[in-house]
């Protein structure tokens, strides 16, 4: 065992308070009084206002307008400061790379998305990305020195320690490629690299529909079907990083052959592709659907499904709605297991509200035990497909945070 001296369990624990100080003045958008602090964290009010003023020496923390009045006089509240920095979040899917430049309050300066085939390997991969990325700062006047750290996304299992991935079945070329250390070596900035499932959970915990839940669990689907599983406040990630993977999660023993290598999984059934191959299908055996007017087929995307859907497409609405009912039995299971407060679906197809919302919430209802499922609200996600680039956000400030505070502390002393 190794025992920490005094002066650096003095340390941790002041870094510790500094952090849970920001994050509560982070995640309060409307400002938060040293008062309101000293309550929430069960700190002297001497104890806060030293921290606070330390916060504020860097130029991490400064007061905003007043709050509402407290015996005569308006309570002076905190926020984050914006001009303290700036990061970005890069969120790589399997068809689309999402880039969003935000100052330190989170608030996002410029976004754009770009279509992307992650399916061609690493190293062409990120030679695109480290393009887009250049490109998309110097048009807005910025470049990579102008950025305190960067919040990076992957659709595969993150296997935190190495900083790659392991076996991600729609990632081929990239199982062990040290994403994390080449792109810091690219950028030179300290680098976050998550899965893009579990920055969308933290995103729509940060700033959308998860607001103030502990117990949420996030479901992405896109190309392929992934889930964040938030637990107790914290990102789940399990042993290897393959935790949430409910995309490979057997539905049909007999069912169509998945990019994993299985049959009959979730993903084969419900995921974007699956969902585009389905609308192919039906327009090859001759159904009635207005998809069949579409130049080529072949190109059909989930999306065009869930828009034709919306215009009342009869057979597009089929499909929507088994696929929905597909993944409301693998969520049955997971709310079984974990028993969320929240679960918010995301990703393209999910922005097309009840009509896939409800076949899930009805499997839900059906499928999962009583006292789980009358209490979990399943919704979709407020941020749409902005959901996982903004949680890339929260991450990459959270490592200049702690990259200021530490240099602040070895200053210091």
């Amino acid at each position: 065992m190794i025992f920490e001296n005094d002066s650096s369990i003095t340390k941790n624990l002041k870094l510790h308070n500094k952090i849970s100080l920001l994050n509560h003045i982070r995640f309060t958008p409307e400002g938060i009084s040293r008062a309101e602090l000293a309550r929430k964290m069960g700190l002297s009010r001497a104890a806060v206002s030293s921290i606070v003023n330390d916060l504020m020496a860097i130029n991490v923390v400064r007061e905003a307008a007043g709050g509402p009045a407290t015996g005569g006089r308006p309570a002076v509240l905190l926020e984050i400061n914006p001009a303290c920095g700036y990061v970005l979040g890069v969120d790589m899917g399997a068809t689309h790379l999402g880039l969003v430049l935000a100052d330190f309050s989170a608030r996002a300066i410029a976004e754009e998305e770009y279509p992307f085939d992650v399916s061609r390997g690493a190293e062409i991969c990120l030679q695109e990305v480290d393009g887009r990325v250049r490109l998309f700062l110097e048009q807005r006047n910025f470049s990579l020195d102008d950025l305190l750290s960067i919040g990076v996304g992957v659709p595969g299992p993150v296997v935190s320690k190495t900083g790659g991935v392991i076996a991600p079945p729609i990632m081929p070329g990239w199982d062990k490629f040290p994403i994390r250390t080449h792109l810091e070596a690219l950028w030179g900035h300290p680098i976050t690299l998550n899965n893009d499932a579990e920055l969308g959970a933290l995103g729509e915990w940060a700033f959308g529909a998860g607001r103030f839940e502990t117990d949420l669990l996030y479901v992405k689907v896109g190309y392929g079907i992934g889930a964040g599983l938030l637990l107790n406040g914290n990102i789940y990630s399990g042993a290897t990083g393959s935790a949430g993977e409910i995309g490979h999660i057997t539905i049909q023993g007999n069912g169509p052959m998945c990019t994993c290598g299985n049959r009959g999984c979730l993903e084969a059934l419900a995921g974007g592709r699956a969902i585009a191959q389905q609308a192919v299908n039906a327009i090859q055996t001759g159904r009635r659907t207005h998809m069949a007017a579409f130049a080529s087929a072949e190109k059909i995307t989930a999306l065009d499904v869930a828009a034709e859907a919306r215009k009342g497409d009869l057979v597009a609405q089929e499909i929507i709605s088994q696929a929905g009912q597909y993944l409301g039995i693998a969520i049955a299971s997971l709310i079984n297991v974990v028993n969320p407060g929240m679960i918010v679906i995301g990703g393209g197809v999910s922005q097309i509200g009840d009509m896939f919302l409800e076949p899930i919430r009805r499997a839900v209802e059906t499928r999962s035990l009583p006292a789980a499922s009358r209490v979990v609200r399943i919704t979709a996600a407020v941020l749409g497909r902005r959901s996982s680039g903004m949680g890339a956000v929260v991450q990459a400030i959270s490592l200049a945070l702690n990259e200021l505070m530490e240099h602040a502390y070895l200053i210091a002393n």
